[in-house]
């Protein structure tokens, strides 16, 4: 049994705003310098109303977006434009955060709901790509948007170029390209947004150090799915919202995941027999990160068995961290689980490939 209640991708609901025949126009913030309420790259959907599917932020700056989207729907022409936020005081109308922003209102993504719609398929099937957002300013704005999945970048893209457009995907970081042209009236800008879906998170084990690990790991960007035999440990109620929970057998479920290099395994059963079953199963998988719990003696005696067994060799049994987490002197369940999100992030950040094994003799 599965339960998911992931929220829906912003860009898959704007392919559902498309098919829905509504008045409606997609807000993208292009650009945010400085203490901005959201980032460059964050979308919204407003209808003709004025009714908002996302945010950017709130307050006034939303406000803004959604005044002009209202407009931008009954003319169909995209804008740009920009806001200050260098209110002076409180109580002004000006913001007082301290940044900028750029953002686009464009009304005419129906055209576009091909590049959209790949987009949504890529973030569900965790391929990276990048979206690009041109806007060509003339006597009118013009608005098109593109999808190039990782491996299909074309070596002769038009502005701003392949290289540029791989170093945004490389560096995991969007970017906004602009181009003048000897006509003062034509204005090109490209938004590079690069699509990396999150590094993915799979928990066996639905219990106390379970729970507060899937919390505190989606809070560090993690997609995280939940594995337990015990429905009651599967309850969409115990875990962030967007978690994955699947009721079944442990082992058999972590076999049929489609499990990549972006994909990190924390073993955390009811006990060791179970562990040791898990383990199995993804020693062998190209995974970023394999971790199990228990004391010294309890992994040194899978360790034992599992190298005796012929199963697992020293040096593929050494990629697993167990114990696993940093040593913080952590003791308490939310301890443990920050100790293991930290090893997580350590692997994911400094490209740490294993732990330093010690010596594993039972005592």
């Amino acid at each position: 049994m599965k339960r998911n209640h992931r929220p829906t991708d912003i860009h898959q609901k704007v392919v559902e705003f498309i098919d829905s025949g509504h008045s409606f126009a997609v807000a993208l913030i292009l650009k945010a310098e400085g203490s901005t309420p959201r980032k460059a790259g964050v979308r919204a959907v407003i209808d003709e109303t004025g009714k908002i599917c996302g945010t950017l932020g709130g307050g006034l700056v939303e406000a803004e977006a959604q005044r002009r989207a209202v407009e931008a729907c009954q003319s169909k022409c995209p804008i740009v434009f920009d806001l200050n936020l260098y209110g002076a005081n409180r109580a002004d109308d000006v913001p007082i955060c301290g940044g900028s922003m750029r953002i686009l209102i464009d009304p005419t993504v129906t055209k576009d709901r091909a590049s959209y719609a790949h987009v949504a398929e890529a973030a569900q099937q965790r391929q990276q790509g990048v979206m690009l957002t041109t806007a060509r300013s003339t006597l009118h704005t013009e608005v098109t948007s593109q999808w190039f999945p990782q491996e299909a970048i074309p070596s002769d893209a038009a502005f701003p170029g392949a290289d540029n457009i791989r170093s945004c995907l490389d560096s995991e970081t969007p970017r906004l390209f602009t181009k003048s042209s000897q006509n003062p009236d034509v204005f090109t800008e490209v938004f590079v947004e690069p699509v990396i879906p999150k590094p993915l998170l799979v928990i066996a084990g639905g219990g106390h150090i379970g729970q507060a690990l899937a919390l505190q790991a989606d809070l560090v960007g993690f997609d995280i799915i939940v594995i337990d035999d015990r429905a009651e440990f599967t309850n969409p109620a115990l875990f962030p919202e967007g978690t994955t929970a699947r009721c079944g057998d442990i082992p058999k479920e972590i076999a049929a995941l489609p499990i990549a290099s972006d994909t990190y395994i924390v073993i955390v059963t009811r006990g060791h027999k179970l562990d040791a079953e898990a383990l199995q199963v993804c020693i062998h998988t190209p995974v970023a990160y394999i971790g199990m719990i228990g004391s010294k003696r309890k992994v040194a005696l899978i360790r034992k068995n599992i190298i005796e067994s012929g199963f697992a060799t020293k040096e593929e049994f050494d990629r697993v961290f167990a114990p696993i987490g940093l040593d913080i002197g952590a003791v308490t369940v939310p301890e443990i689980a920050a100790s293991i999100t930290a090893e997580l992030i350590a692997i994911r950040r400094k490209g740490i490939t294993y732990k330093i094994p010690k010596k594993m003799e039972l005592p």
